[in-house]
């Protein structure tokens, strides 16, 4: 599911003109609630909404093809799936990481080494992210032995970047990416990549931090969680439970639950592309001060909100 967005924004009153009621929204590690405050002499600003126009350009979520580079990126381990000598498919368990265009390189010890002339390979890696989605990777290439010297010493830096261990030359191997299968999860339909775009792609910026985000969040900030739901997501429905899924520079998603509609994902996109933790900060408690003004009527709801919802098999969190 593709969603898309339009540039609407909510202009919000100068808190100076707002009543001086206290946020009282959960208790939060890192994610300061906002308040409104009388010396606040400008407004705040939040596009949240989703559009029906399918020329719209504007983007909401990452690309698959960087997805499929955070994944390489953030995991370790994958299966490796290659032709016998007597053409049975074999998979085994391998250690990997990745150069700077998304390579994968191996470590493969003596007794890995089944394969037969065909160097025909895939390369499958899963992500669990909050326990709840698990979005993967399929590379098809060719499994490759490099013997350049300069290629074999950017390796090595690679691996002992990664690991920090040596690694052996006789042991490793490259799958050189010919195309990339992309799944958001179990049971969805997957989403071919080229080669040039999985290459030409970039990780996403809060990789390394986004599971601490989702984590503090979730634990600190349900109350805001929740609130998200009401004011930014146009549901037919009463949610009982929601939890953050992700988080990445364009935006985050959450799976509700509904005990008479059951279970749904709901993307929620930023108002504006965020890169660093700071960003996230600022951006996060923005929605939340705006979410709760709205909520308490100091302002009236003046933006589209997302309707697109995508129902799962799943009965809860």
């Amino acid at each position: 599911m593709i969603l898309q967005t339009q540039s609407l924004s909510s202009h919000i009153f100068p808190s100076k003109l707002l009543p001086t009621q206290k946020h009282k929204s959960s208790k939060s590690l890192n994610f300061l609630s906002l308040k409104p405050n009388p010396t606040r002499n400008f407004p705040i600003k939040c596009s949240i909404s989703v559009a029906s126009d399918p020329t719209t350009t504007t983007q909401i979520k990452p690309f698959p093809a960087e997805v499929s580079r955070t994944i390489m990126e953030l995991s370790s381990c994958g299966t490796l799936s290659t032709l016998t000598h007597d053409g049975w498919p074999l998979g085994i368990g391998v250690r990997f990481t990745v150069d700077s265009d998304g390579t994968p390189i191996l470590c493969l010890n003596l007794s890995n080494r089944h394969f037969s002339i065909d160097k025909r390979s895939t390369l499958h890696v899963q992500l669990q992210q909050s326990g709840v989605r698990t979005p993967q990777c399929t590379i098809q290439g060719s499994l490759d032995k490099p013997e350049d010297k300069l290629v074999l010493k950017k390796l090595h830096s690679a691996w002992q970047r990664r690991y920090g261990e040596e690694i052996h030359e006789d042991l490793m191997y490259v799958v050189s990416v010919d195309r990339v299968l992309q799944l958001e999860d179990f049971q969805e339909d997957g989403v071919w990549v080229t080669s040039s775009d999985y290459k030409n792609a970039h990780p996403d910026p809060l990789r390394d931090i986004a599971e601490k985000i989702v984590g503090e969040i979730n634990a600190n900030n349900m109350e805001d969680v929740l609130r998200f739901c009401t004011i930014y997501a146009d549901l037919q429905f009463q949610v009982s439970e929601a939890k953050m899924v992700w988080v990445d520079r364009l935006g985050f998603d959450m799976r509700l639950y509904s005990p008479l509609s059951g279970t749904y994902e709901i993307r929620i996109p930023f108002p504006r592309e965020v890169t660093d933790m700071k960003g996230v900060k600022s951006t996060f408690n923005g929605m939340s001060q705006v979410a709760w003004e709205v909520e308490k009527n100091y302002y009236p709801l003046d933006f589209k909100r997302v309707k697109q919802v995508k129902k799962l098999a799943a009965t809860g969190l």
